[in-house]
């Protein structure tokens, strides 16, 4: 696989390296690309990587693309995902975890896949995955940003910088659970779940490398904050710019009320 799209525009907000592309289907490519190169890299002198993958709508263009990379040794990559809904049947459609085995997962199969499990005691799964994460370093990280700016399910009301925690539950807030509804993962508010798991901001940003992938314009108001704000938990990506290896990749649409400032 060869990268054959480039970028309109590249800029650097503090650390964060921020890429943008014609349209959702080049970012998603570009993403791909990218996470495979750096996933051979690695893999050329470590015996295995850790990776931890979002689930959502807005990471399908670049989950496609990076199923179809040749030359990664898939066998020797252990997998986890960010966050999980507590209180959904484990055979959701809804669940994160379906997300990522039909789109990944089960079509590369890595050597080691860490679902959250939900449904269980919170207390012990808070502290069995958080064990499994804290156990190694994790080299990538593949990630987006919420409507609100959340980074996984970490929204603004419970956003914490230095969260002493691996893994915590959290009460989702409205605009939050709102996008769930706007993405059409479910017909109606009611519906979306109130809490989920998730992996807290420390534990992101401890990641070797992030790759962000922001498209669609309903991601303007967010990606315009995180980048030209200030770096706050109230727009928790804004911390992004403090990472030493973030490559941000967005489409026009995304980028655009950025462009205009």
């Amino acid at each position: 696989m060869r990268q054959t799209v480039r970028p309109v525009q590249t800029k650097t907000f503090d650390r964060l390296q921020v890429q943008v592309y014609e349209n959702r289907k080049q970012m998603g490519e570009a993403a791909g690309y990218g996470v495979a190169e750096k996933m051979k890299e690695l893999l050329s002198h470590k015996k295995r990587i850790r990776m931890v993958f979002a689930a959502a709508p807005s990471q399908n263009e670049f989950l496609h693309t990076l199923t179809r990379a040749e030359g990664i040794d898939w066998s020797r990559v252990t997998a986890f995902h960010m966050d999980e809904y507590i209180g959904l049947p484990e055979d959701s459609p809804q669940t994160f975890g379906k997300f990522l085995r039909d789109r990944l997962f089960d079509l590369v199969q890595p050597g080691k896949v860490h679902l959250i499990d939900s449904n269980r005691s919170i207390e012990v799964e808070c502290k069995r995955y958080g064990d499994l994460i804290k156990k190694e370093p994790i080299d990538i990280i593949c990630l987006g940003i919420g409507e609100n700016g959340h980074l996984a399910f970490n929204d603004p009301p419970v956003a914490d910088f230095s969260d002493p925690k691996i893994m915590k539950p959290v009460k989702l807030d409205e605009t939050c659970r709102q996008q769930q509804v706007n993405d059409g993962c479910f017909p109606n508010l009611k519906a979306v779940p109130a809490y989920a798991l998730t992996l807290t901001i420390p534990v992101l940003m401890s990641a070797t490398y992030l790759y962000c992938i922001v498209p669609g314009e309903t991601k303007r108001n967010a990606l315009q904050k995180a980048l030209g704000g200030p770096i706050t938990p109230e727009c928790p990506a804004s911390i992004l710019r403090r990472h030493a290896n973030c490559i941000l990749y967005a489409d026009q649409d995304s980028y655009r009320s950025v462009m205009s400032k």
